[in-house]
């Protein structure tokens, strides 16, 4: 393990806003802050948005700093990448943001029922061939129905057309009320979105009129998803980018977008649909 890693690690470790449960004490049963995070760690009884696979942070911290009548709790395995906006966190005194390191295999033993309004899950590995470790999987919705709340909703923010198409199949499946969707929510504005996260780079969100030019913005404003959550949902869907966004925005691979609430009675089932068709090229 390379010295900067180690750093990372240690540095981690003084970070109040960092969880960091070790796996005998979520595997099989409840963390101490499950059903208290509102008021354990944030002081507060303000919703708590969840992101599921937040990487370097990026975009909790933007939508935190966006919304500050929400809390907001980045998951991800990877230390190392959640140094850089557990750090932003504390170094900026962000009373409404934290970050968990774990796997999201445990996430039923760190939140309690209704305890968590949204989950956002930003370009996760589509596991193609391995459904059940698919997080819009029927094995997952059913762990994420254990703590949402009645109405909650998950946001799928995606490069993969196979995990967008997936989802949307799953979704109608099983009766799921969709809010929004698109296959490229960027459109005509895609060479004038951000370069990267707003504390790496200092980027400027996109202008009024770049996102106009977005037949996709006005697509996904006329949504229920904008009556919903508001016309600052919407932009921020725009204006917030991780840094394999950027990435992917630069190689001219379209960005998907899909918003869906998870309130179903019984199990979730397999969707229909055709694998093969959105398989990426090469495989």
């Amino acid at each position: 393990m390379g010295k900067d890693k180690l750093r990372k690690f240690k540095e981690n470790e003084t970070f109040s806003c960092l969880v960091q449960p070790r796996t005998d004490e979520v595997l099989g049963r409840d963390y101490p802050l499950k059903g208290h995070w509102g008021e354990k760690m944030f002081g507060s009884s303000r919703p708590i948005v969840v992101e599921l696979g937040c990487g370097k942070g990026e975009y909790t911290v933007d939508l935190a700093l966006r919304n500050p009548g929400c809390s907001y709790i980045g998951v991800d395995i990877k230390g190392a990448r959640l140094w850089k906006g557990a750090r932003y966190a504390h170094e900026h005194s962000l009373p409404n943001v934290a970050f968990l390191r774990t796997r999201i295999e445990f996430i039923e033993s760190l939140f309690g029922p209704e305890e968590v309004s949204e989950i956002w899950i930003t370009f996760a590995d589509p596991q193609i061939g391995r459904e059940k470790k698919r997080l819009t999987s029927p094995l997952f919705l059913a762990r994420y129905r254990n703590f949402l709340r009645k109405g909650g909703i998950v946001h799928l923010k995606t490069d993969s057309r196979y995990l967008h198409e997936y989802t949307r199949a799953i979704a109608v499946q099983n009766g799921l009320e969709i809010l929004a969707a698109s296959t490229d929510i960027y459109g005509r504005a895609s060479g004038k979105v951000l370069s990267g996260s707003f504390f790496e780079n200092g980027a400027a969100p996109v202008s009024a009129d770049d996102l106009v030019a977005s037949s996709a913005y006005q697509h996904l404003l006329s949504s229920p998803l904008a009556s919903v959550c508001g016309k600052d949902a919407v932009d921020a869907l725009f204006q917030v980018q991780t840094f394999y966004e950027s990435q992917y925005l630069a190689q001219g691979i379209p960005i998907t977008y899909l918003a869906f609430r998870i309130d179903h009675q019984g199990d979730y089932v397999s969707p229909e649909w055709e694998p093969d068709r959105w398989l990426p090229s090469g495989r």
